[in-house]
Formats: C-alpha cells, sequence, structure tokens
C-alpha cells in the first residue's frame, strides 16, 4: 500500500489515542510527523481529483483544501490559546497571501525560467486573480487598521459580518468566473500564447481512484484539523521559549499548509503548465481571506478578547509592495529570472522581518 494511503488511517488512529491526553515530548514529535504526513496526503489527493476534473477546477480543488485546512488550525489554534490569540488570523492569512504571491510565484516562475527562459501564463485570468486578492486583502487586512468604531486595529461587529459576507460573496463571483464564464483564462498556455492541447498533461485517473481519493482525502483533512489541535501548545510553547514574536505562529502554519501547495506549483511549473501554479498560488490567497475571515467572524461569537485583523506599517508596505510588483510581472503574461528574483526577494524579507521586527 501506498504511504498516502496508510498515514492518513494511523494519523486518524493516533489522534483517537491521543485526544485530551497530556503527551511526552517524544510522543509529541511523533503526532508532528503524522501532522506534517496528513497534510502532504491531503493535497495528494487533492491533486489526484484535481487531474480527474481538469484545469481549472483541479487548481480549485487544491486551493479549498489547503484552505480548510488552514482555516480548521487558525480556529483550532484560537479556541485553545485565548485571548492572546487575537492576531492569530491576521498573523496566518497575511503570511499565507506572502507565501503564495511571492514564495511559490517566486519558485514557479524560477522553476520555468532557468528551464525555458520565458515563463508564458494568460495575463487575462491570472489578472483578474490578483485583483480579487489586492481586494480582498485591502478590505480585510488594510481597513480595520483606520477604522474608527472599534478600539485598535479591529473591526466592529457589523463591521466584521460585512468583511465576511463581501469576502465570501467576492471569492464566489471568482468561482464562477473561473470555472464557468472564462474558464478559458486560466487554462495553460504555450509561450507563444497557444492554449496547450489536452495530450500534454497528466494522464487522467479513473472514477474509481479519483472516489477513493476523495474518502482518503476527509480522513486526512480530519486527522490534521485534530492533530492540530493536539499540538498546538506545543507550537505555542516553542515560539515562545524561543523569544520569537507572536506573530511566528501565524507564519509557522501558513508555512506548513501551504508546503504541499508549493510542491505542486512547482511540479505544474516544471511541466510548462505556469498557468496551473499562478492558480494555485493566487487561489490559495484568495481562498485564504475568502473563507477564513467568513469562518473566524462565526467563530468570534465564541471566542474571548478582541479579534484584530488590521496590519502594521511595515506589514502594509511589504503588502503594496508585493501587490505592485505582482501587477509588474503579470500584464506582459510573460516573466522572465529577474521577476522571479524579485518575488524571492520580497519572501526572504516577509520572513526575516517576521523573525526580527
Amino acid at each position: 500500500m501506498k504511504w498516502t494511503v496508510v498515514v492518513p488511517g494511523l494519523a486518524l488512529i493516533a489522534l483517537a489515542a491521543t485526544w485530551g491526553r497530556e503527551l511526552p515530548p517524544v510522543l509529541v514529535a511523533v503526532l508532528a510527523l503524522l501532522l506534517a504526513g496528513a497534510v502532504l496526503a491531503a493535497v495528494h489527493h487533492a491533486e489526484v481529483i484535481a487531474h480527474r476534473v481538469g484545469e481549472p477546477f483541479g487548481s480549485l480543488v487544491l486551493a479549498v483544501a489547503v484552505t480548510v485546512i488552514e482555516v480548521a488550525l487558525i480556529v483550532s489554534l484560537m479556541i485553545s490559546g485565548g485571548p492572546q490569540t487575537g492576531t492569530l488570523a491576521r498573523d496566518t492569512v497575511f503570511a499565507a497571501v506572502m507565501i503564495t504571491c511571492n514564495g511559490i510565484v517566486g519558485f514557479s516562475l524560477l522553476t520555468v525560467t532557468l528551464k525555458r527562459r520565458i515563463a508564458a501564463f494568460n495575463a487575462e485570468g491570472t489578472g483578474k486573480a490578483l485583483a480579487t486578492v489586492a481586494t480582498l486583502s485591502t478590505l480585510s487586512l488594510v481597513l480595520p487598521t483606520f477604522t474608527t468604531s472599534a478600539q485598535g486595529p479591529a473591526f466592529s461587529p457589523g463591521q466584521l459580518a460585512f468583511a465576511a459576507v463581501v469576502s465570501l460573496a467576492l471569492w464566489g463571483l471568482f468561482v464562477l468566473t473561473q470555472t464557468v464564464r472564462h474558464r478559458d483564462y486560466f487554462l495553460p498556455v504555450e509561450v507563444e500564447g497557444r492554449p496547450m492541447t489536452e495530450e500534454e498533461h497528466a494522464p487522467r485517473p479513473s472514477a474509481r481512484t479519483a472516489l477513493a481519493s476523495l474518502g482518503l482525502l476527509l480522513v486526512a483533512l480530519v486527522s490534521v484539523v485534530g492533530l492540530a489541535k493536539v499540538e498546538s501548545p506545543v507550537i505555542e510553547a516553542a515560539v515562545s521559549s524561543a523569544g520569537l514574536p507572536q506573530a511566528v505562529v501565524g507564519v509557522v502554519i501558513a508555512l506548513l499548509v501551504l508546503l504541499p501547495e508549493t510542491i505542486a506549483a512547482v511540479r505544474a511549473a516544471r511541466r510548462d503548465q505556469v498557468q496551473i501554479s499562478l492558480n494555485l498560488a493566487l487561489g490559495s490567497a484568495m481562498a485564504s481571506i475568502g473563507l477564513t475571515i467568513p469562518a473566524i467572524a462565526v467563530a468570534s461569537i465564541w471566542l474571548e478578547g478582541p479579534l484584530l485583523l488590521g496590519l502594521g506599517a511595515t506589514h502594509m508596505v511589504l503588502l503594496a509592495l508585493t501587490f505592485v510588483v505582482s501587477t509588474l510581472t503579470v500584464v506582459p503574461g510573460r516573466a522572465t529570472l529577474l521577476q522571479s528574483g524579485v518575488h524571492l526577494v520580497l519572501f526572504a524579507s516577509f520572513l526575516f522581518l517576521a523573525i526580527s521586527p
């Protein structure tokens, strides 16, 4: 049996055996390995389903699967952490945007440009995705810093409800555009701009294989959510003992969740399907905001303490620079090694400033 079949089952069994118990360090380490394995297995099975349904539905499946994991991690950590986790959702969502728009995009473009010199993609579809990510990011992460109805960088209950509804509606509208009305804007293209033929894609798995992956995906997601709850005190304790800022917890969560997404995007880039890589990156950023904000808005009914969503000045500068650079990358529909380097420098700057603000 493949590890992608065995690991989700082992993770679920381990979750049932350790739920609600104090664990020794050795067992904590074992559970951490199972958690990482379950995340990788979840995205693997999402990728199998993605190959079955085709593009751009495949990128959507991967993005939603990863976001479900991320939202579950955020909510579980916020419930267990108490009032001091009021910035966790903001830190994690911002980290997801920076990782996807700079890290995943940068590594994907680097992979292609080292091989082909030029990375080609559809500027119409990618531009629409980038505009949606920029709007969602500004409404959810920048405006709370400047609103006056609530104290601090936070929304009032009415403002939070409005942001949640708007985020979900805008994400749903993009999904409709991507999968129905303008599906051709999000399909891979050749360097000359022509759509890639179906023969250049990987063979589709059978319906039976896709259904099996769907079941294993659900098992893996349940395992990830539960094990994240079990491991959450260890993550926070490790960050505190290292003397790092609390925001690093959000960065760790985003890196953990988006690592498999990064691998999938780089694999697509190796096949010269840069559009799929960009669909994965921007789709994950969009779903991260469009689904996380509504989820934490509902969860805030039970959460203690304030929910701080507004970014500080340093993060707003990084966010603004990211969208300016991303716009200049997307508009021509073709990118070179230079663009990949610029995005990776922004990604490195984000990581460095997270550790040393």
